[in-house]
């Protein structure tokens, strides 16, 4: 009965833990879904463009090694592609979320050769293509991109129009701002196949690595979101880079978004 007992409560910590957080389980392309990386499943077996990360649970260090696409940036034993068209949208979909405060951002990374099959997420170098912090209201109570995932359980980016085709990872972030000061960085990957005949893609002040595309001392990332001051901020700075866009080096300088 005793060990029946201790199991039980095993059962029920990881329960709690899994219920906790969230991560991408699935990927949406022109009606197309694709599975995801499922931590809580045994690897062998598991076909998908989804980069593999352990648990639900966030990265707490704003600097970790593993923020770049969690765990240590390699492929599942069976990766597959997203092809997707430069100019098209996709939905990254979680099997749950429960937080409410802090941004999404979504950033693009080049692999560099005709797949992303055989690169490590680590040494690549990353733009960002879509993001959405404070919606309304003020940070210390206002409407939150994280809100939104967390009604909908899905978050859509859109491939700039102009983008190069060739191989890039796709990155979906959620920051979680819920505990003060201490940030939960939840990023999962997968593995997209651009096509289209565009030929952009951004210079060097748009490119960051990750970790390296912000401090642990960001305002963005070390934040009270209970403090005073923040009973009367109505903008958030979100973490990185700005938004590229092909509008950004595609039109004349006085006219660039």
């Amino acid at each position: 009965m005793k060990l029946t007992a201790i199991s039980a409560l095993v059962v029920l910590s990881k329960v709690i833990s899994i219920a906790a957080h969230g991560g991408v389980t699935s990927w949406t392309v022109g009606g197309t879904t694709y599975p995801g990386w499922q931590p809580y499943m045994a690897p062998a077996g598991q076909k998908t463009a989804g980069r593999p990360y352990s648990s639900y649970d966030p990265i707490l260090n704003p600097v970790a090694a593993s923020l770049h696409c969690n765990n240590d940036g390699n492929n599942g034993p069976i990766p597959q592609s997203i092809t997707i068209a430069a100019g098209s949208s996709i939905t990254a979909h979680w099997a749950q979320w429960t937080h409410m405060e802090g941004p999404v951002t979504v950033y693009m990374a080049s692999c560099g050769a005709p797949t992303c099959d055989s690169v490590r997420s680590s040494g690549l170098q990353w733009f960002k293509i879509n993001e959405a912090g404070l919606l309304s209201g003020t940070v210390y109570k206002g409407s939150w991109a994280n809100g939104q995932v967390l009604n909908s359980l899905e978050w859509t980016a859109t491939i700039p129009a102009s983008l190069r085709p060739g191989a890039y990872l796709i990155r979906f972030e959620l920051l979680a701002l819920h505990q003060a000061n201490t940030p939960q960085f939840y990023p999962e990957c997968a593995n997209l196949i651009v096509t289209g005949s565009g030929n952009a893609f951004p210079s060097s002040s748009f490119l960051k690595p990750i970790p390296g595309a912000w401090t642990a001392n960001d305002p963005g990332v070390l934040i009270d979101i209970y403090s005073e001051a923040a009973k009367s901020m109505t903008s958030y700075p979100i973490p990185g880079p700005p938004v590229w866009s092909e509008c950004r080096t595609l039109k004349p300088l006085s006219e660039r978004c």
